[in-house]
């Protein structure tokens, strides 16, 4: 485990990435093959001035190569990795060769173009390669060594992890992806969700997908695979964050865009709300029941609606009365959406769900 003083957000305990665990890991077997020791805990230093050290909980070496593990402690972020066992080998390289990276068992390897690393490349990001080769190079000069090594990262049972990751449907095979632009995991901060959405976008742009969808849960996902049988690249991770769909799309459009959810999310939607978690928005009955006296809607429907207890029970009222709520809440969340993608060339379509997946509200399909 990792540990630095008044590591703290609002109450919460910082953790620490993957990226800087594979860091640790081979700051400590590299410092290992060049003296023959291992450092630990092993202190590192990582972008925006931490300086955690981590202990060690594997170490090995022998003949031109040295190994070195530690545990990941992603703090109060409920991380799929945490507790993970991040380990490094570092072996003597071709003369010359620099810092070469491999992927070891659970660490996958790079499929699909759109992620930024060329396919067949080890999921290693940027940002843990820079600072994983800057380490080495410091450590080399300071022992006088050349540098030329090979280091293969690995995360045990890391392939059983990466099934409950975006990984596969990213075409990251094999295992998890080595993260992290500041090695710090903020608790509950998104960033790792609206980074997904973003690759997500940047992979079914390089696969050539002219549609897209964005879904708010599996229920609603489903109902767009069998409305028009997309891929698996063209399922956007979207969950609660429509705005961060929306804006990324704004600046890497897609042709056409289906958003899909319940009709709570697609109320909030409908209502400017672009986060849709319940923790961060809450549906507006007021604004509902405005909206059904404004497309229609009787008196008693509009005061049913404003004193609903959720938006389903706002839907079946309105179904009852045979008040298309639905397709009014998809139409005012299209128009928010539209706005949100500010003239991006992208055609979007909202389609409202029940929660057995049928669909109960849909904006004329024009494409």
């Amino acid at each position: 485990m990792a540990n630095e003083s008044a590591e703290q957000s609002g109450g919460l305990r910082y953790g620490w990435t993957t990226g800087a665990c594979a860091l640790a890991a081979t700051t400590a077997a590299y410092t290992a093959l060049l003296t023959g020791d291992f450092p630990d805990p092993v202190p590192v230093r990582l972008p925006k001035g931490h300086c955690p050290s981590f202990a060690l909980t594997r170490e090995r070496s022998g003949p031109g190569w040295a190994f070195a593990g530690v545990v990941k402690d992603a703090g109060d972020d409920p991380d799929v990795t945490h507790g993970a066992v991040v380990r490094s080998r570092v072996s003597r390289g071709e003369r010359g060769s620099g810092v070469t990276f491999r992927a070891g068992a659970g660490v996958g390897t790079i499929t699909k173009p759109g992620l930024p690393l060329a396919v067949g490349e080890p999921a290693i990001n940027p940002v843990p390669r820079r600072l994983i080769t800057e380490a080495v190079t410091e450590l080399a000069g300071r022992h006088g060594d050349s540098g030329d090594v090979v280091v293969e990262i690995s995360v045990e049972d890391g392939e059983e992890l990466a099934r409950h990751t975006w990984n596969p449907r990213l075409g990251i095979t094999g295992g998890l992806s080595i993260l992290g632009t500041t090695g710090v995991v903020i608790p509950y901060s998104c960033s790792a969700w609206i980074d997904s959405i973003r690759r997500g976008v940047d992979v079914a742009r390089a696969e050539g997908l002219e549609h897209v969808a964005g879904c708010t849960g599996s229920t609603s996902e489903r109902t767009v695979v069998e409305l028009y049988g997309l891929a698996d690249e063209a399922l956007l991770d979207m969950g609660d964050f429509a705005g961060a769909v929306l804006k990324y799309l704004r600046r890497h459009p897609v042709a056409r865009l289906t958003i899909a959810g319940g009709i709570g999310k697609m109320a909030k939607l409908a209502d400017g709300h672009l986060d849709l978690h319940s923790k961060r928005s809450q549906v507006n009955f007021a604004q509902l029941s405005r909206l059904v006296r404004q497309e229609g809607g009787s008196a008693e429907l509009a005061e049913r609606v404003a004193g609903a207890n959720t938006a389903l029970d706002a839907l079946q009222a309105a179904l009852a009365e045979n008040f298309r709520l639905g397709d009014v809440v998809a139409r005012h969340a299209r128009e928010v959406a539209l706005e949100t993608l500010r003239g991006s060339a992208v055609e979007v379509e909202v389609i409202v769900i029940d929660r057995g997946g049928e669909i109960v509200g849909r904006t004329p399909p024009t494409f």
